[in-house]
């Protein structure tokens, strides 16, 4: 049986991937989904079809009719949240779970994945959450879950709230994971590396072009001298404090005078551990960890969306900066497809009681 399901604050879809995609999990098509990023949502209508709204989502809620569904997928926006954002008190995307839950509600779904940012988990929101999920008749769990236990080339730790009607059967929540850090020395495959990712990539040779970013991701930037020599200065494994090291003279200042901290900024990834989180500014070394291993590069969009678990063949619509948008606030399909099998497992016995 195929369910029906509805993704909010899509973005690109890596989570409506997950669901849908035979590959990750296969038993859902979306019936609706709703962003306020245009290029995000041209990617998602591209690759997944069904009905697309570009926009508010309460806006869009004060007229709407929304389509029946059996679960609603999505993460309302986790800057409010983040430790990125130093002014997060007050912040009025943290309220956006609310509108998700209406969807819930007015969709008649059964079973609800929320996921967002570690910090959640420790918030006040989230009590607000599982009571306002309680009245509307949801039991709820959650928890941090690492996308690295699931398949995903990287380590991302997010937090996944669940909410069910109550029924007999229980979901065994969180999904148990696929694969394990190797000193742990578990039954499950190791966690996937960079090399597994990216190792079989040739090294780009395209020139970056202006306007929409084409079908093939995988494109050589054209670095300023400056840049070569710093990218040339970081040793395999190296970060910023290398860069210090071996070339002072072409150290940014800032860095010179913070001498702690940071230790990922302007660093490469290892080959043979996952990556780092991927955010949406991957292609500036100096956010963070995204040299490529042992060329004089960043990573490039294609490499970082594998890293992310996108396949090859999902296409991405949309200038550089928003693909790379897309790609680094997406939900990582291969954990989006544990939770998929999760909820196709608890939907079947939930649908034959209804």
């Amino acid at each position: 049986m195929t369910w029906k399901l509805i993704d909010l604050f899509s973005g690109a879809g890596g989570m409506s991937l997950g669901f849908i995609d035979p590959r990750f999990c296969g038993d859902f098509e979306c019936v609706l989904a709703v962003d306020n990023d245009k290029a995000a949502m041209a990617t998602h209508e591209h690759n997944f079809g069904g009905v697309s709204v570009c926009g508010n989502i309460e806006h869009w809620l004060e007229d709407a009719v929304v389509p029946a569904a059996d679960v609603v997928i999505g993460g309302p926006p986790c800057q409010g949240f983040s430790l990125l954002n130093k002014k997060r008190d007050g912040d009025s995307r943290r309220a956006l779970w609310e509108p998700f839950l209406d969807v819930v509600v007015r969709s008649g779904a059964r079973v609800f994945i929320m996921e967002n940012v570690a910090e959640l988990f420790r918030s006040p929101e989230l009590a607000d959450i599982r009571a306002r999920a309680a009245r509307d008749g949801f039991q709820t769990d959650v928890a941090i879950l690492n996308t690295a236990d699931y398949g995903a080339p990287q380590t991302r730790r997010r937090t996944i709230v669940i909410g069910w009607k109550p029924g007999s059967w229980q979901p065994e929540f969180p999904p148990l994971p696929t694969h394990a850090e190797s000193k742990l020395r578990s039954n499950l495959p190791p966690w996937r590396t960079v090399r597994e990712a990216i190792g079989d990539l040739p090294v780009p040779t395209m020139l970056e072009i202006e306007g929409p970013a084409p079908l093939n991701l995988h494109i050589k930037r054209t670095p300023t001298d400056k840049s070569l020599k710093r990218y040339r200065a970081v040793p395999p494994g190296g970060n910023r404090f290398d860069l210090q090291r071996n070339a002072p003279e072409i150290t940014p200042d800032c860095w010179i005078r913070k001498t702690s901290g940071g230790t990922d900024l302007f660093g490469r990834l290892w080959w043979d551990r996952p990556s780092v989180t991927i955010r949406t500014e991957f292609y500036k070394p100096e956010k963070g960890r995204y040299l490529h291993p042992d060329q004089h590069r960043p990573i490039t969009h294609r490499e970082a969306a594998r890293l992310m678990g996108f396949p090859d063949d999902f296409h991405f619509h949309g200038t550089k900066v928003e693909v790379a948008r897309q790609i680094g606030n997406a939900v990582p399909p291969p954990l989006a497809g544990a939770l998929g099998r999760l909820v196709s497992a608890m939907l079947a016995p939930m649908a034959k009681s209804a």
